[in-house]
């Protein structure tokens, strides 16, 4: 499946980086396969780097590490199993290990496209960055929010910048900077921190309740400021609501509050391999993210 159509986050960042390419000299954009057929006009203007190496996923990295030896800034592009997963080593070695930056931007998120099957999959994909040094992680909510990250992530020099696109989307954007959380709710009992395109099920979900809720689209570095601030002096409850793997956040979180008394509810994807295709709708409800599952779960947390 190669579509890039509407108003979504992959289409905007087709439009955003054809852009760039024709303002921005030291930009690269490296395809395997995936989403070529929106880059097609962009190549035909500078073949020179806009490079598509088939279905080579670890050639893929490998070819956006040597752009970046050469200085210039690779942004690198595929299915997020395909992106972090498969070509892992390469990540580690070809950015990590050679201390070269690049940007790699990913689509279908944690399970966008059911019929694909597992191999389409990547809900481990940030905890798996996390092993590695040195990378920043931005998890948009909405096509607005993608663009300015995008933007964020061409314009830092040779850092290593992760962006993950979902078919998921919030129904507005919020105001993203590139670091901070954002403060969406204010209230007493506890602490919500909702990741990119989850942020409205987490509005839905604890609707009535007394609880601070904190939107994060720049999950790594973690903001342990807004954090602290939102938890006080304690002791607090924190729940985190995350796209991809359950419990991928709960390490940084409890580095925040080391100085809190605190407890950490982890809400995401969970481990079970769903095998059934289904919807992306039944996915999220079958994992407890929709508004009714997480309303249950963070309700009988707070109130234990």
């Amino acid at each position: 499946m190669d579509i890039v159509a509407g108003n979504s986050m992959r289409e905007r960042f087709v439009s955003f980086t054809t852009r760039q390419l024709d303002e921005d000299p030291r930009l690269a954009v490296v395809l395997a396969e995936i989403t070529m057929d929106g880059f097609r006009p962009a190549r035909s203007r500078h073949p020179d780097r806009v490079i598509n190496v088939g279905i080579r996923e670890q050639l893929l990295v490998g070819v956006g590490g040597g752009l970046a030896l050469t200085g210039l800034r690779p942004v690198l592009h595929t299915f997020a199993s395909f992106l972090v997963e498969r070509p892992f080593e390469q990540i580690k070695l070809d950015f990590g290990h050679q201390g070269t930056g690049g940007v790699l931007v990913s689509a279908s998120a944690s399970y966008d496209w059911p019929a694909g099957g597992f191999t389409h999959m990547a809900p481990g994909d940030v905890a798996l960055l996390d092993t590695l040094d040195g990378w920043t992680v931005h998890v948009p909510g909405h096509p607005d929010e993608a663009e300015e990250l995008l933007r964020h992530a061409y314009a830092a020099g040779d850092d290593k910048v992760y962006v993950r696109l979902s078919q998921q989307s919030n129904a507005a954007p919020r105001p993203v900077d590139g670091s901070r959380f954002l403060t969406v709710r204010e209230g007493s009992a506890g602490v919500v921190v909702a990741v990119g395109p989850l942020l409205d099920n987490v509005l839905a979900a604890t609707e009535g309740m007394d609880v601070t809720v904190l939107y994060a689209t720049t999950v790594r570095p973690f903001d342990e400021a807004a954090l602290r601030a939102a938890v006080g002096s304690g002791p607090a409850d924190v729940v985190l609501v995350e796209p991809y793997l359950a419990g991928t956040s709960a390490g940084p979180a409890a580095e925040a509050l080391i100085e809190v008394p605190h407890r950490i509810l982890g809400l995401g994807v969970g481990r079970e391999e769903l095998r059934r295709f289904g919807t992306i709708d039944e996915h999220t409800a079958a994992h407890g993210l929709d508004p009714h599952g997480l309303r249950e779960r963070i309700a009988a947390f707070l109130k234990h």
